[in-house]
């Protein structure tokens, strides 16, 4: 969990402050300025909630569909290390998701 909760968080502050390498790839595929800021900010709140067991479901939700978003765009860029390892994270991220909702629903 500690792995998941660093990538969301660094990968969210790194897209929050617009370094060089996010902003050439995401700018290519049509992500303006705030778009990059907000997809950062949205990685670095789902890395916040995936901390706290009440709310790591959501977090993994949010978490998840922003590296779902980044895998489609490193397929397309032909990036395959980044995309197996995006896809291994979403993986966890699922795994986590699922492990998260029974252990809420063994609760009720």
């Amino acid at each position: 969990m500690a792995v998941l909760v660093f990538l969301a968080l660094s990968s969210g502050v790194t897209k929050m402050m617009l370094m060089q390498q996010d902003v050439e790839f995401f700018g290519a595929y049509g992500f303006t300025t705030p778009m990059i800021i907000a997809f950062g900010a949205a990685q670095f709140i789902g890395g916040l909630l995936l901390i706290f067991q009440r709310t790591r479901f959501f977090g993994a939700a949010i978490v998840a569909i922003t590296f779902l978003i980044s895998a489609v765009l490193l397929i397309m860029d032909e990036n395959i290390p980044f995309t197996i390892f995006t896809v291994v994270a979403l993986l966890f991220l699922g795994l986590h998701m699922k492990l998260s909702l029974a252990k809420h629903q063994g609760a009720t």
